[in-house]
Parts: structure tokens; sequence; C-alpha cells
């Protein structure tokens, strides 16, 4: 069964078939689809507008999630009113994963039992694996002595508490004396206490992998990714977009008014969706922000991907992606002036899927386009999977 499209992609394409500058034909082969598979969608984005009676994706995505979102709340419903029954019968401070236990056991998922209760579920999963097990019970015959020492003497910090734990016979690292007396707020009155100022470090970056050789020996084993912005009247708008050095092809992109982590994370997605089976293919960037986010990392961790990031301020370390970005400019972006970001927008589309993919001739391929070149090496049994 063939991979449905990314829905940018589709956007972009019933915008490019209603300005009725080409036959719906000549349009669905130059964008490498079926003709039918455009009126498809031409009629679903009708019914969207409002131009054609029917029910509409988003209508019919409500309602699901309107259903799902009954179910979940009679769920939670249920999480507190067996937890309310449940702390009345004992003092305050029971441990509620006996409770949780008891949820599952009548059909309440674990998930949301435990996010009503506010719970973690990894830690219940230990409990209910070993309920008490040796180490908690050190920890808490340590936390007994640290708390005794800490009452006698509240000007110790954690080390002399340390120390005070040894010589009752509970030792324990400094560490982890350390870990319990933070949980717990147990600070030496000399000391400062220590607050969270809500920042956090920005991930590191990945090692250059790529070391400014732009070859590949078949598709999937070198990602080549960067964002380009140019002006309208409206405003700026922003592209990004990630190339397979192996054929020279776009095979994701994104294009928005915001140049936020999520520019950098759509196209790759849009890559994965095309592409299919991509373990271990390299995806180089420069050092943006972009592609030093957490959700872009946890993007090409999800997919198996290995991340690759040039030097800072080398444009050289990324040509051959800049190289792609100077045809852009040349050919669409000084052309001519523009008025609104949707009219920029479908001219990136349109000369990327109809010039560049299919019409445009590359010395490195051979005098082939990135789609003749892709459709010619690419093997039957490749193609058949």
């Amino acid at each position: 069964m063939p991979k449905p499209h990314p829905r940018e992609f589709r956007d972009d394409v019933v915008a490019v078939a209603r300005k009725g500058e080409a036959p719906i034909a000549q349009l669905a082969k130059d964008f490498g689809i079926s003709e039918s598979c455009l009126r498809n969608w031409l009629h679903a984005a009708d019914v969207a507008d409002g131009v054609r009676p029917g029910v509409t994706e988003t209508e019919g995505k409500e309602l699901r999630d309107a259903k799902r979102r009954i179910r979940l709340l009679e769920q939670e419903n249920e999480v507190l009113r067996r937890a309310a029954a449940y702390l009345s019968q004992e003092p305050v401070g029971k441990m509620m994963y006996p409770l949780v236990r008891e949820l599952a056991g009548d059909g309440i998922p674990v998930t949301v039992a435990c996010r009503v209760l506010k719970l973690a579920r990894q830690p219940y999963y230990r409990w209910l694996a070993c309920p008490v097990t040796a180490r908690d019970l050190d920890q808490a015959y340590l936390a007994n002595a640290l708390f005794d020492a800490h009452r006698d003497d509240p000007e110790f910090g954690y080390r002399l508490l340390a120390d005070e734990a040894r010589e009752t016979g509970l030792a324990g690292c400094d560490r982890t004396v350390w870990r319990i007396c933070t949980d717990m707020g147990w600070w030496s009155v000399f000391g400062k206490k220590r607050g969270e100022n809500g920042k956090k470090p920005a991930p590191p970056a990945h090692d250059d992998q790529v070391k400014r050789d732009f070859t590949a020996t078949g598709p999937n084993q070198l990602w080549l990714t960067d964002i380009t912005e140019h002006w309208t009247d409206e405003g700026k708008l922003y592209e990004c977009a990630i190339k397979d050095v192996w054929s020279n092809r776009i095979v994701g992109y994104s294009i928005s008014d915001r140049m936020k982590s999520r520019i950098a994370v759509d196209p790759l997605n849009m890559a994965v969706a095309r592409r299919g089976d991509v373990t271990g293919c390299i995806v180089h960037s420069d050092r943006g922000s972009q592609f030093r986010s957490r959700k872009f990392l946890a993007a090409l961790r999800r997919h198996h991907l290995k991340g690759s990031m040039g030097q800072i301020a080398s444009a050289g370390d990324n040509a051959a992606m800049e190289s792609f970005f100077a045809l852009l400019q040349k050919n669409v972006l000084n052309r001519r002036r523009w008025h609104t970001r949707h009219e920029l927008r479908i001219a990136i589309v349109t000369w990327t899927e109809r010039t560049y993919h299919r019409r445009r001739r590359q010395e490195r391929l051979g005098r082939l386009t990135p789609i003749e070149f892709e459709t010619i090496m690419t093997t039957p049994a490749t193609q058949a999977a």
C-alpha cells in the first residue's frame, strides 16, 4: 500500500490546481500523483471550504475527539470518586499505588489513573514488581538518621549530617545524602536555599560526520537541511528543506511565517513519511537554534537518525544545501517583488516540484533530473518494498 502524502504537500498541490493555470492531468503529472488522487484532494478541499456539502475531515476528527474526551472524563471521574472513598478510610499520606492497581483491575487504564492522581507510571510499575525493596528500607533508615541529626543541629550541612549518620551505623555516600536532604528541604540555617530558575542548558551540538564530503552511494544515507528566508510585503517567509545527497531530491520541506523549532521538525517528519526505512541516515545541518532544539533532537531519536552539525559561521560545511537555496534565490525569490506570503509559497513549491525535480537536469546525475535518476537507479526490489 503506498504511503500517504504529507498534509502540507497536499495543501500546496490543491492551491496550485485552484489557480487553473494548467489542466488537472498535467498538474498531476507535474507533481507525480494520479489524476484521480488530485481530484479527490480538490473535492475534499471544496467540502472543507463549504463549497460542496459533506462532512469535513475537521468535523469528523472533532466528533472522534469528543467521544474520546467523554470516555476519558468518565474514567477520570471514576478515579476521583474512588480516590475520595479510598483516602477517607485511611490517614492522609497513604500510598496511592494500591488504588491504581485496583482501578486497573476494574478497567481504568493505568495512564489515566496516574495522570489524575499526579503519579509517575514508572515508579508505580517498579512498586508493582517489588512493593518494598531492601534499598527502600536502607534509604528510609538513613533519612530518619539524617532528620534526627538535622533536628539536633540545624546549622549542619549535608556533609556533617552524613558524618552524624555514619556514627549511628547508617553509612551513605555524600551524593546520596545530598539528594535526600535536597528532596526533603533540610538546609543548613547558614546556607542559601537553592531554587530552580526555570532555565535548562541547551542541547549539545552533534559532531560533524560529513567533513564536507557530500557524497552518498545510495538513498537515505545522507540528508542535508537548512533554512532560508525572503521578504514579502506581508513580512518574512521562511523555508526549511531537506535534500537527499544521493539524488539531490528535496524529500521534505516546511514553509512558515515563523522560524520556530517546528519548521525544522515538520520537514523531517515529511521526509521520513516519504522515504520509508531511514534508520541510520545522517542528517547534517548548521548550528541554528532550530536544529539544536529538544523537539528536533527528539525527532532524530524517534526515527533512529544520526545528527551531524558543521562549525559555527562556516557556510562551506553545508555547501551542497546552500547551492540549492542559491538556485531557489536566483530562479524564484529574486525574480520579482512578492506581495503576499501565500503567493511566494506557491511559487516556491511549484518551482521545486515541477522545475527542479522534473525538468532541471544536473551534471552530477548524468544529465538526469532527480526524479529520473531515482527511477532509473532504484532496483525493482526496492520499488516493490
